[in-house]
């Protein structure tokens, strides 16, 4: 074990233990929340710089699993387990603030039961697959072997697996930071070997930091909305042909992903999105269409309090029936040089009010708790309880949120 990780797994422990382990202290409303607020216990897994997370059955138990660059964390007790080593990269003015690694993507890429995982990074042109090395390995504490899936051009800024012709298969869609660079998806293909590999497939000549997935015009395809504009579904042969490129929906630097949900109920998709790497969270209303078909939006604010909402996440936390939105501060993004990049972490999940058209926050890391976020938020019943938890992955540690349920009232 090297210096540093002698030092990680210290402030582990540390951490670990002023939290009590599992149950930590519940947040309490601000003046900026309303109603009746959820409950979360925290604990923290690790804390190193990596900002991916995700969840899948990893040892075949029938329990979910926390992936989380370096290591894998078994269900239910979620003590560590090794898959990789991550190179550290920087500097900054307190040393290295990276993993060479900008998320992380559960998925049996060689067919044989067990679940890989699929890994790159910001800069680094290699797209690489992690072996599951199966039961006896698994518990032995192995590194998974690396292997080499395809070598890119670099410059990406996230990857989702996303199934877009509908075969069962997820393709890797490929968000750069870089506008000029064209929209790219890679299929997963086998080589002449019977190896797996990419196959490249270019949707358009744009590109742009930020993206989202939902049906903007109304014609019943989802479309792919990216920092520049969004890309117009084909009806046919999706990943045969250049998709046609919209501008109207130019985001200025927005989360990674943002939201494309129909918020009023009029039938027409509105938009959620922050500023990746600034101050602000708003939402963005469609109006009519111009008689050429082009979209119209109305920009609404959500919350200018906290900077930094790099990953957004609609899902439904207290069982209503209407999803809340998950966001909050990317700890440390830049190493710190954005607006606010020093400030403290902090996790929300906000309601939306129809009739109201506004939303309200609420706390799952307060200030001063240290829960912030990385590249990816994941929400998944991580205990069976029938209530979806919440994994978040950041500079200030990877931490599993339990959902309790409603916060008694005090």
């Amino acid at each position: 074990m090297s210096a540093s990780d002698v030092i990680r797994w210290r402030v582990f422990l540390l951490v670990s233990l002023a939290s009590g382990t599992m149950i930590g202290a519940m947040a309490q409303p601000t003046a900026a929340e309303e109603g009746k607020s959820l409950a979360f216990s925290k604990r923290c897994l690790m804390v190193n710089p990596n900002e991916g997370c995700a969840v899948a059955d990893i040892n075949k138990d029938g329990r979910p699993d926390v992936v989380a660059g370096t290591h894998w964390y078994a269900g239910p007790d979620f003590m560590p387990r090794p898959i990789r080593e991550i190179p550290e990269f920087g500097p900054t003015s307190s040393g290295m603030d990276y993993l060479a690694t900008n998320g992380d993507h559960p998925h049996d890429v060689d067919g044989d039961g067990w679940i890989d995982v699929i890994a790159g990074g910001w800069m680094e042109p290699e797209i690489y697959w992690y072996r599951n090395p199966g039961e006896a390995a698994l518990a032995k504490g192995n590194l998974w072997e690396r292997r080499l899936l395809k070598s890119t051009h670099g410059a990406n800024e996230a990857y989702v697996l996303k199934d877009f012709d509908g075969d069962g298969v997820p393709e890797l869609f490929v968000n750069c930071w870089n506008q000029g660079d064209p929209q790219v998806v890679w299929r997963l293909a086998k080589t002449p070997e019977g190896e797996p590999t990419l196959e490249r497939i270019e949707i358009g000549p744009k590109s742009g930091h930020g993206y989202g997935f939902g049906d903007v015009n109304g014609d019943g395809r989802e479309d792919i909305l990216i920092e520049t504009g969004w890309y117009e579904r084909p009806e046919s042969d999706v990943l045969a042909r250049a998709w046609k490129f919209h501008p109207e929906t130019a985001l200025p630097h927005p989360s990674c992903p943002f939201l494309a949900v129909d918020l009023t109920g009029d039938g027409r998709t509105d938009l959620i999105w922050g500023k990746a790497h600034d101050y602000g969270l708003y939402w963005w209303e469609q109006g009519p269409p111009k008689p050429d078909g082009t979209t119209t939006w109305t920009e609404h604010e959500i919350d200018r309090e906290w900077s930094q909402a790099h990953c957004l996440v609609w899902a439904d936390l207290d069982g209503d029936g209407e999803c809340e939105l998950i966001t909050g501060k990317r700890v440390r993004a830049h190493a710190g040089g954005d607006p606010g990049g020093n400030e403290p972490a902090v996790l929300y999940y906000y309601t939306w009010d129809k009739a109201a058209r506004k939303f309200a926050r609420h706390t799952i890391g307060a200030p001063g708790e240290g829960i912030g976020t990385g590249m990816q938020i994941v929400v998944a019943d991580l205990n069976a309880d029938a209530r979806p938890d919440i994994v978040v992955a950041g500079k200030s540690g990877t931490w599993v949120l339990l959902n309790e349920g409603v916060r008694p009232a005090e």
